[in-house]
């Protein structure tokens, strides 16, 4: 038998229950040939089997690098920037003007919050959305895709997931007991004279549709796609629509990054296409990364059983919080598609970030993809694979990995390997392309650029 220490804080200690407690575990311990923390593991497996092979996150690994040589942070997708004022004054009215909002509020959320929810998005996806059955409000869009995944995902349902994917979607199916099931979007034919966008990669259709079979429940839909910036086009998401009605499949579309779109691009919903079906996760992402409030939509019969996993295991999220949220969208539904809005200036000004950087990566001879959404950007480093082949690593680290762990040692610079948006089979064919994130204030890119001209100087000597 373990014993597991669960004590943690001078106020607990200060329980006479916990002191008993502690007591007699010394005086267990005072007979014991070893201490308790030498005792003898467990003969049984600890972790539950779905752990398995999931516990590895490329976040942890990168970011403490980033630290270590205190590199230019371009791999973690988060603005660097104040939030707009009217979001943090939302927040510090949440947090000084009702007493009332420090205590519990509707567990499935916010009354005011998911009313204006359904308003906004009932507008936008022109259809009507009830806020107490179409609505769940969540802690983060990671949050919501757990909720999804936990709740209509079953032991040996199939999940088909789109190359490259955020990197979450394959262990969230795997916990639920789901088998992932992989395809790719494919790159156009490589020209040395263009520039590539990430609307000129595709699913090839035929491919696509021998995925579906008896067993598979659901497909995740990202769009604007991260890490690629892809937005899928109407014709695309009719093509996926219509194979989720043919075999009777739901579709989660994970839409954060819907406001980020460019060069006059369109974000479509598939929640347009087919509501019955599809599952929609949403983030507050744009108004302050902080809250991070996330929600879920769509229509009560699949949402009543994301409401019983959130009622076993969150139940309720951070009051002051969605009051914050639900005043920055009561504002945005007062201001819907002005010029005034935020969703409307936002993708402006991230847009000239977007450009600004891929201007620099070019300078070095980065072939950058232009996203058309989200605030991130992929880029090609084959020209560097060629010069640099065997850059040290672990047995069988990805190119992409071992790159980026030499540019932030050598040149200051973080970025992320998209072959942990892949998956296992297919990491190779992803493996010499790198990622950038472009949500960053003016400091910040000023401090990239000046590692780039460095480096380009290193270059040309």
């Amino acid at each position: 038998m373990s014993l597991v220490s669960l004590v943690s804080g001078k106020a607990m200690l200060k329980s006479p229950w916990v002191l008993m407690v502690l007591s007699q575990l010394r005086r267990s311990e005072m007979k014991l040939a070893r201490p308790l923390h030498q005792m003898v593991k467990m003969s049984k497996q600890v972790q539950a089997r779905r752990l398995e092979g999931i516990d590895k996150n490329p976040w942890v690994e990168f970011v403490k690098l980033a630290n270590e040589n205190e590199a230019v942070n371009l791999g973690q997708g988060f603005p660097d920037f104040a939030p707009p004022e009217f979001s943090t004054e939302a927040f510090t009215q949440a947090v000084t003007r009702d007493i009332m909002l420090n205590q519990y509020t509707r567990g499935f959320g916010h009354p005011p919050l998911v009313k204006v929810l359904a308003q906004f998005f009932g507008k936008l996806l022109k259809q009507d959305i009830d806020p107490l059955k179409d609505v769940l409000v969540t802690v983060g869009a990671y949050g919501a895709l757990f909720y999804a995944f936990q709740a209509l995902v079953d032991e040996g349902d199939e999940v088909i997931l789109i190359e490259p994917y955020f990197d979450c979607y394959e262990p969230m199916t795997k916990m639920a007991g789901g088998r992932p099931v992989f395809v790719s979007l494919k790159p156009p034919p490589y020209d040395d004279g263009k520039v590539m966008s990430s609307g000129d990669w595709k699913l090839d259709p035929d491919e696509l549709a021998s995925k579906f079979s008896p067993r598979t429940k659901a497909i995740v839909i990202n769009t604007p796609n991260n890490p690629l910036g892809k937005v899928f086009s109407k014709e695309e998401l009719e093509l996926i629509a219509n194979l989720c009605k043919k075999h009777d499949v739901l579709c989660f579309s994970d839409e954060v990054y819907q406001w980020l779109v460019y060069d006059e691009e369109k974000h479509i919903s598939i929640g347009m296409q087919a509501w019955a079906r599809p599952l929609q996760k949403e983030e507050s992402n744009p108004f302050l990364t902080l809250v991070q409030v996330g929600w879920v939509l769509g229509p009560d019969h699949l949402m009543k059983h994301l409401r019983t996993v959130h009622q076993n295991s969150l139940y309720h999220c951070p009051t002051q919080a969605q009051e914050a949220v639900s005043s920055s969208f009561s504002r945005e539904l007062r201001l819907f598609g002005e010029p005034d809005s935020y969703f409307v200036q936002l993708p402006k000004d991230v847009q000239k970030r977007r450009d600004h950087m891929l201007n620099s990566l070019q300078a070095i001879g980065m072939r950058p993809i232009v996203p058309q959404g989200t605030y991130f950007l992929m880029v090609d480093i084959s020209s560097f694979k060629k010069k640099m082949p065997n850059l040290p690593g672990s047995e069988g680290e990805a190119y992409d990995s071992r790159f980026i762990k030499w540019m932030i040692k050598n040149k200051g610079l973080v970025a992320i390997p998209v072959s942990v948006f892949c998956s296992l089979e297919q990491k190779g064919h992803f493996e010499h392309y790198i990622r950038f994130c472009f949500m960053k204030n003016d400091s910040t890119l000023k401090a990239m650029d000046d590692k780039l001209q460095q480096w380009k100087k290193e270059l040309e000597a």
